[in-house]
């Protein structure tokens, strides 16, 4: 048996619902402080120093996405398969 409830509510209101803390300060804390990071970056206009302070991790961060993504392809292709040539 299968029930389906549609249930019309706003985000803080689902939260709410399910329990999960309202993070709502914590979100615009966070927001403040990489926007007064950009603004100093940008204020010495040192592209360097504004990438540092958007990806703390730098460059390093990227590649281990890149590397990530690359593995997982590999991974899903899995190895070649030759396929049978027609005679004739």
């Amino acid at each position: 048996m299968k029930i389906h409830i549609d249930m019309e509510m706003t985000p803080e209101e689902a939260r709410t619902l399910m329990g999960l803390p309202d993070l709502t300060a914590l979100n615009e804390e966070m927001v403040g402080e990489v926007a007064k990071r950009m603004k100093v970056a940008l204020d010495t206009s040192d592209p360097q120093a504004m990438l540092r302070a958007w990806m703390p991790m730098g460059g390093q961060g990227f590649e281990q996405f890149q590397r990530f993504l690359w593995d997982s392809a590999k991974a899903a292709g899995g190895p070649a398969k030759k396929t049978p040539q027609p005679k004739g």
